[in-house]
């Protein structure tokens, strides 16, 4: 494979929301005069031959299609490791990931997902079957809570805000706990001062509390018509952690307003905010 600068990863199950996806990577390296790069795994050696075949015919398609570079990688393994170790092979910024809701890519499903985001040291965008808007990502949603992570969270989505002329909406939660509401309130000032130097536009929304932090998320995404969802994966208990458990993993990722995520790791943040935006 010829080196391209920006590399997105797109894996591809050879159904039409990994089409989506690469529509959506298209959008992202034609920002950054990039290439794709779709994976597609399989578990045998027989299989490669006729997975070969296929996957060239969608690339050479795409690339006509998106005026870009698109290259083919087919792969032996498994989905849950083989993803992210392709995608720090080939140096990729980024991976775009299509989920069919409860099934999920190659019967992705729920905390089956995390464990693919987890070995990868490369953010994802996870996304359904709307392509991605002409103008991009322009309205992004930023869940804060009193976690350490949600500073790491901002180096990477203040810097594809800038990319993409976005304006970021931090949503924080209700919180009634006087201690935890004065760790909240740091980190929302801490957050407002860094925006604020970056010139990153941004406003400020509290939820109201009635339902769980992860589905007044979304419910906030879905008023605003947001084009993004950034969470980071929590490795410890917290007020985001429930975004991630077992039984809220279809809430976020697979919403019904079919909205993108942004997933990082939280050891990773700020390396892929570097890696991304090099």
């Amino acid at each position: 494979m010829e080196n391209t600068a920006y590399k997105v990863l797109v894996p591809h199950d050879f159904t039409s929301v990994a089409d989506t996806a690469i529509n959506h990577a298209a959008k992202i390296a034609s920002i950054f005069d990039g290439g794709i790069y779709l994976l597609h795994i399989v578990g045998k050696d027989k299989e490669v031959g006729d997975a070969r075949e296929k996957l060239t015919k969608i690339a050479e398609e795409a690339a006509k299609t998106y005026n870009l570079k698109v290259e083919p990688i087919i792969r032996i393994g498994n989905i849950f490791e083989d993803i992210g170790d392709v995608a720090t092979e080939i140096d990729a910024r980024l991976i775009v990931m299509g989920t069919h809701g409860v099934k999920g890519i190659q019967k992705l499903v729920g905390s089956y997902a995390l464990k693919v985001i987890t070995h990868s040291k490369v953010p994802f965008i996870v996304v359904q079957n709307k392509k991605v808007r002409d103008h991009g990502y322009k309205n992004i949603v930023v869940p804060i809570d009193s976690g350490p992570e949600s500073k790491q969270k901002l180096t990477l989505t203040t810097n594809m805000a800038k990319h993409f002329g976005a304006k970021l909406h931090i949503i924080t939660p209700k919180e009634k706990d006087e201690f935890v509401r004065k760790k909240l309130n740091q980190q929302l000032a801490f957050a407002k001062k860094y925006l604020e130097e970056k010139g990153v536009e941004y406003d400020v929304q509290t939820a109201p509390g009635v339902k769980s932090f992860p589905k007044e998320v979304i419910k906030y995404a879905v008023e605003i018509d947001a084009d993004l969802i950034a969470v980071v994966r929590h490795e410890e208990t917290s007020i985001l952690s429930d975004l991630f458990a077992s039984n809220a993993v279809q809430d976020i990722l697979a919403n019904d307003a079919e909205i993108p995520v942004l997933v990082m790791n939280p050891s990773d943040v700020f390396l892929a905010g570097s890696i991304l935006f090099r």
